[in-house]
Order: C-alpha cells, then structure tokens, then sequence
C-alpha cells in the first residue's frame, strides 16, 4: 500500500497499484462508505489485471485514508484533488477512470475541469449530480440517526431493513470499516449537492460509458438525460439490478466494460 497527500489540505489518501504494470492505467473509485477493497472481493482486479495497470484508492473518510471530520473538507474541490494526488504519485499522466455510485459524480465532474488525466470514462450507478434527500432516499432516511446513535452497525442494520436482504458480506466489511463521525460529515456535504451543471456535459469530449440497474430508477434516468447531452457517451441498462448490486455479481458487468475499455 502507498500513500500520497493532499497538496491543499494534507490529507493523506492510501493507494495499491495492481495489475500489468505495463497496461494503460485504470483507476477505480469507489462509492459511498465503502473502500478500494471492494475491488478485490467482487473480482474486478483479477479479471483486468491481465490487460491493465489497475490503481484503486480509499477516498478520504473511507478505508485507510485521512478521515476529517467536519463537513467542509469532503468538497468536491478537495475530493477532485485527492484523485489528481494519486495518479500524480502514481507517475500517471492520464487513466481510464471506472467509478461507481460517488466515485463516478467524482469522474463526471472530472471530466469537466481536468479532461486531460482521463482517457475514457465507466460510470456505474452513478450521476452527474445530487438532489436533496438522495442519501435518505439511496440508504433509508433515518440514516444520520443511526449512525450517531449506533455507528455503522446501527447504519447496516438500517439499510438491510430498507433493502429487505442482507448486503454482500464484500459491503458489509468494508462499511464497518468507517468512522461513524466522519461518514456523518461527508454524508452531509455530499447532500449540499456539488454536480456538474446540465450545460456543460454537452462540453464532456471523453468517450463515456454510463452503467444503471433497471431498477435504480434516479440513476438510470440521470444516466439517460446525461447521454443525450454527452457528445461521446453511450448508456447500458443492467437488468434486474438496483443500486446496491449495481457491480455484483461482476461477471456481465465484466462482459461489457472490457469491450469498451478495447475499444478505447
């Protein structure tokens, strides 16, 4: 495990390099309350390994990496710095970018304010922005209460309820790997909504392939709109899938982000 730093803040953000270590770069980000681990438990780094230089990293407040606790410190601003930080430790110029859920409102706005550090774009599940309530809406709204109340097995128990199943054991590990009090601060900043503004996706120029389960309804339509404004961005459907399994099980999610990614 590496670890690189903030330049505006310090923060320091754990990173691990995978892969060919001659391939083009791939960077993979998580989602919310989770951690580069989940990469590694769904497969993903052992079906692209082979072909590409695979970088995952813990997004600060989350795994290994610096968990500030007050609200202000998960601005999109910082959080685009900390992405930026580690490819520069990683000696990479520019990568493919695969992000889900947060980790691909990480990308979409990315994309409009550093274009140049990214060869191509993998959304899954994700938006180009937030509305009010999203957070209640994509966890269960009791959400802060919980956490405060009973940390991350009070926010598990929660979600479960709200889901009707349990969650992946890959999931539930790495969110009881969080600090309650600094997913409190982040859960509020990301609600305050810093997306791209509808106007300047017609300006995302990097080829783009958009990834929503049938059945996580406010991603897909975000999807569908972001695409017809999109210049090079192509939407997929997942069948049967909500937001929670949007990357398990890997396998037909695997069947068409390697296509793309050959295509690039």
């Amino acid at each position: 495990m590496h670890f690189a730093s903030n330049p505006q803040d310090g923060v320091a953000l754990a990173w691990e390099e995978h892969g060919n270590p001659e391939g083009e770069p791939l960077l993979l980000v998580h989602g919310s309350a989770l951690s580069k681990a989940v990469w590694r438990g769904m497969g993903y780094l052992r079906a692209l390994g082979p072909k590409y230089r695979l970088l995952t990293m813990d997004l600060r407040g989350h795994g290994r990496s610096g968990k500030p606790r007050q609200p202000e410190d998960y601005r999109m601003p910082l959080v685009m710095a900390d992405v930026l930080a580690v490819l520069d430790a990683a000696g990479v110029a520019s990568a493919h970018f695969l992000g889900y859920s947060f980790g691909a409102r990480i990308g979409f706005s990315l994309g409009v304010t550093a274009p140049e550090r990214m060869r191509s774009f993998i959304s899954a599940g994700g938006s180009y922005r937030i509305s009010t309530g999203s957070i209640g809406q994509l966890f269960f709204p009791e959400y802060d209460a919980a956490l405060a109340q009973r940390g991350m097995a009070g926010f598990i128990d929660g979600w479960e309820h709200r889901l009707g199943h349990p969650v992946d054991p890959v999931t539930r590990m790495a969110f009881m790997a969080n600090d309650p009090v600094a997913l409190r601060a982040y859960f509020a900043q990301t609600e305050r909504g810093e997306g791209v503004p509808e106007q300047r996706l017609a300006e995302f120029q990097i080829p783009s392939l958009l990834l929503a389960g049938s059945l996580d309804a406010q991603r897909l339509d975000d999807s569908r709109y972001a695409v017809s404004l999109m210049p090079h961005a192509e939407l997929l459907e997942l069948p049967g899938r909500d937001h929670a399994d949007t990357l398990f099980p890997a396998g037909p999610v695997l069947a068409v982000i390697e296509p793309f990614l050959d295509s690039q």
